[in-house]
């Protein structure tokens, strides 16, 4: 049988409207061989089908070997792709920076005239286009360093004529095939060729060079806009890939730059919560940009931009990601010190108790944000502030009920009362005269009502914990009978967990019935000592507590520090 004439049979459809892509040949041909290929099956399929519904057993004989030709055409229509090994790339580099360096020679022959160069620009696209499949296989980006190229990227990031900055110009170019090169989960697939990389792009100083082109860029074109995303995305997998980088990366102006964006009145977009989001990340634990964030008076620029949010929620689920990020940035600066004063000044503390008081979405952060900035000795001049606005107003009836706002928004109502306990606890250790007896008489108030929740609060936990303390028990006697050692790592891993368990809430709060019992107002200690009476509860067990509180406690600190609180929370307890 011809093929030609089986396909061109066509048995008879009745009335059916016909279809524009059997027309002619010259339609066929504009699709490619593929495309032709693909559509010829199509077309015998249709013949099967159509009229007389065939079954599939009778497509035998001839027929099938007509199928089987016309896939076997459609295979040997497709070119097989160059494979990519070593040798590849290497030509692959050696041509790219045949075509860089014509391009610079031009630019500098012709800097007044784009049009002599910008063929040379279009080649260069299209290698570096081509190089992005050096992206599937990390473990050649040594040859990258070895053959120069990653200087000459970092080289096309530098160009002057910043009139060809379109979406074909070099720079879009080399910061997509960078942001394709740092994606995280390549760079864990090799971690030597990975460290080879990011070496050699911050010995090019990649970070400054990427700041210098985000400068110039205008986010209302599209184009740039998205460049400045992509931008933010190779110094997000860097620093998540090396987080030593950060402080190199906030000196080379990417702090500044980013405190700038964050606080341009320009309409809320993808590139302003990804600025919050790097941000937030250069500042985790890190005590270098924190300071240099301060420095920079970025206290204020936080607490500008939150409080829009004092009276009004986040209108979209990416915009409270923001705000979330925005605060997170916060609690890490005031981790360091000199920030506690700056947001002091910045009257920090009363834009907090404002959105307390105002119960916004924002009201669960500020809560936090608080406890960062009155806990330990360095927090005494925002506890003293606190007092004087009148924040025992608003701290105390979040102590006496959980709101059931702060659930639906994300707080659990352990990290509530944890943050609260937290509060209430710096501000005992840390009042004097005047302000500390405004506190202690809160607790009197109404049938000392603050000492009883405190103590409901206390059995709580105190369950909680005991609960876990049995659990780790009895997998602590499992192991001693499978013969496994228990060594320190593991004591720490039981320790966390006790602590994840309520352990933490349970020592501040322990801590708050010594401070009051100790505070010669004998109403609050009878009444104390009288709840555990009540509830069977006992003062051996509370000295337990504050004793392995006591031990822990100063973490980070110098010894001086830890050993004169430590003798400060056992003389309490001689006394409880």
């Amino acid at each position: 049988m011809d093929v030609c004439e089986l396909l061109s049979y066509q048995p008879d459809r009745g009335a059916k409207r016909p279809r524009e892509e059997d027309g002619g040949g010259e339609e066929e041909s504009k699709g490619g061989k593929q495309q032709k290929g693909g559509r010829e099956l199509a077309r015998h399929r249709e013949v099967a089908g159509g009229g007389e519904m065939m079954d599939p057993e009778e497509l035998t004989g001839d027929r099938r070997k007509i199928l089987d030709k016309l896939m076997d055409q459609d295979d040997d229509d497709e070119p097989e792709a160059e494979p990519v090994d070593e040798s590849s790339v290497k030509k692959m580099i050696l041509t790219f920076e045949k075509r860089s360096y014509k391009n610079q020679e031009l630019r500098i022959k012709f800097p007044d005239n784009p049009e002599k160069f910008m063929e040379t620009e279009l080649d260069l696209n299209d290698i570096v286009q081509e190089m992005h499949v050096i992206a599937t296989m990390p473990d050649l980006y040594h040859l990258l360093v070895e053959l120069n190229a990653v200087h000459s990227l970092l080289g096309l990031l530098s160009h002057e004529n910043t009139d060809i900055l379109s979406p074909v110009s070099a720079f879009f170019t080399v910061v997509d095939l960078l942001q394709e090169l740092t994606d995280i989960d390549t760079l864990h697939e090799s971690e030597e060729g990975a460290e080879v990389l990011i070496d050699s792009l911050l010995e090019g100083q990649v970070v400054a060079l990427l700041v210098q082109n985000m400068e110039r860029l205008d986010e209302q074109v599209k184009e740039e806009a998205d460049g400045v995303y992509n931008t933010l995305a190779i110094i997000e997998n860097m620093a998540e890939f090396r987080p030593g980088l950060c402080t190199e990366a906030a000196q080379q102006g990417l702090m500044q730059w980013l405190l700038k964006r964050i606080k341009a009145k320009m309409p809320f977009d993808a590139n302003k919560l990804y600025c919050s989001e790097i941000l937030a990340i250069l500042l985790q634990n890190n005590d270098n940009t924190r300071e240099l964030l301060g420095e920079m008076d970025g206290i204020d620029v936080l607490l500008q931009q939150l409080s829009v949010f004092k009276r009004h929620n986040p209108t979209t689920a990416e915009e409270q990601e923001m705000m979330e990020n925005l605060f997170d940035a916060l609690c890490s600066c005031l981790m360091l010190p000199a920030n506690r004063d700056r947001f002091l000044r910045g009257e920090g503390l009363q834009l907090m108790n404002l959105m307390l008081r105002e119960k916004k979405m924002s009201r669960t952060s500020a809560l936090k944000v608080l406890d960062h900035g009155m806990i330990g000795a360095e927090g005494a001049d925002n506890c003293h502030k606190f007092v004087d606005i009148l924040g025992l107003r608003t701290i105390f009836p979040l102590f006496m009920k959980t709101p059931k706002k702060m659930k639906k928004a994300g707080l659990s109502e352990k990290e509530h009362e944890e943050h609260v306990c937290s509060i209430i606890a710096s501000m005992l250790r840390n009042l004097k005269s005047q302000q500390r007896s405004r506190l202690l008489s809160k607790f009197t108030e109404n049938d000392c009502e603050k000492v009883d929740r405190l103590m409901e609060v206390h059995f709580k936990y105190l369950e909680a914990v005991q609960q876990a303390d049995k659990r780790i028990e009895g997998e602590k006697h499992d192991m001693v009978r499978r013969g496994e050692i228990l060594d320190d790592s593991m004591e720490d891993e039981f320790y966390l967990r006790r602590l994840d368990a309520g352990l933490f809430v349970l020592q501040l709060i322990c801590y708050i019935m010594v401070e009051i019992s100790n505070s010669g107002i004998s109403q609050l200690q009878q009444r104390v000592h009288q709840i555990l009476n009540l509830r069977g509860g006992s003062i051996k067990v509370v000295r337990h507590i504050m004793r392995e509180y006591a031990e822990s406690i100063g973490d980070g600190k110098s010894e001086e520090f830890k050993e004169a609180e430590k003798k400060r929370i056992m003389d309490l307890l001689d006394n409880f």
